[in-house]
């Protein structure tokens, strides 16, 4: 463990130029006593490394010499894919792993290209959940994960559509998509995978039985496949609808994209008033009220009937909810009751 950390301490100096011991305490995760106690050790070892002080000041090795000991660990070298998701890989259990990962394959580069990647880290970052959730809460996230690699059963309580159930799964792997972490697994005598949410998974015991992974099973398409047959099995009707132009750009913002390129594809010349009638696939009756209440009175329901009269009853809701009250008193305020 200590020598992995001198070794990060020093491609830390050799990445960065100069560093106090406050900001490889940070890096590291120690305290700034065995910071002082590393770069000693180093010293011993005959590193050209030197310090100064002052409020410029902190560790620096000599100019131009250069570690070559880059060599990647396997459990580093497997978690390589996830360099570029750091906070994946946390949650995963790998933050440590990817964290060295990345400091070695930056200690690796010439200077030139080391440059170019720092600045395109400070450039660009990927954050994977949506606007309105930060992902998911998944406890039991690091032990699929483990069991995915390792090809182990695990006993898990679930919680399904239908309520809790007990199940042995046969994890293939994990998929994150828009913040939330999926398991594609297997149960034993069935056919077929199927997708099981991991934040779903309420306790989890990993069992000593090895699964034999499917031949030539392949995740991603399998995923591809996946999606595809959620989608045309998501909207199971249509509806007809007016839009006013500012209601069409809303729903680019809050739709699918199956729902606005049926709108593309559907709509007719704007009226005198500058809406357009459209055909759009639609969930449920209860999922297309509530789409469509988001767009307020940019949006008419022409059919189904049953929509219509359901936004119509809400509106005269929304109405009476917000009418004048009769007992408002000239200030503004309301009449005591």
């Amino acid at each position: 463990m200590r020598a992995s950390r001198l070794l990060s301490l020093l491609m830390l100096l050799q990445a960065h130029g100069r560093m106090t011991a406050a900001q490889l305490a940070e890096r590291l995760e120690v305290s700034t006593r065995t910071v002082y106690r590393d770069v000693e050790s180093l010293h011993a070892a005959g590193i050209p490394l030197y310090g100064e002080s002052g409020h410029a000041g902190g560790y620096q090795l000599v100019d131009g010499w250069r570690t070559r000991l880059t060599g990647l660990t396997a459990h580093e070298a497997e978690r390589l894919f996830l360099a570029g998701l750091p906070g994946p890989a946390a949650e995963l259990g790998y933050g440590a792993a990817v964290a060295a990962l990345q400091l070695k394959l930056h200690a690796a580069l010439p200077p030139a290209l080391a440059d170019r990647a720092a600045r395109i880290q400070e450039r660009f970052h990927l954050d994977t959940p949506n606007w309105y959730a930060d992902g998911d809460a998944s406890p039991h996230l690091a032990e699929v994960a483990e069991a995915v690699w390792r090809q182990r059963r695990i006993a898990v309580r679930y919680r399904s559509w239908a309520g809790e159930v007990d199940r042995v799964l046969e994890p293939y792997g994990l998929v994150l998509k828009g913040g939330r972490w999926y398991t594609v697994a297997g149960r034993p005598g069935r056919d077929g995978p199927a997708t099981y949410r991991v934040n779903q998974v309420l306790s989890l015991t990993t069992l000593d039985e090895e699964f034999p992974r499917p031949a030539g099973f392949d995740l991603p398409a399998w995923w591809r496949a996946h999606v595809v047959r959620f989608r045309a099995g998501l909207h199971r009707d249509v509806a007809t609808i007016r839009l006013s132009s500012r209601g069409r750009d809303r729903l680019r913002e809050i739709a699918s994209e199956l729902v606005v390129a049926a709108v593309d594809d559907t709509a007719g010349p704007p009226d005198d008033v500058g809406w357009v009638t459209a055909v759009v696939p639609i969930e449920s009756l209860t999922h297309a009220h509530g789409d469509l209440l988001r767009l307020g009175a940019d949006v008419e329901v022409l059919a189904p009937a049953a929509l219509r009269d359901r936004l119509a009853a809400t509106a005269t809701a929304l109405a009476a909810l917000y009418a004048p009250h009769p007992a408002v008193i000239g200030s503004g305020g309301r009449a005591p009751t």
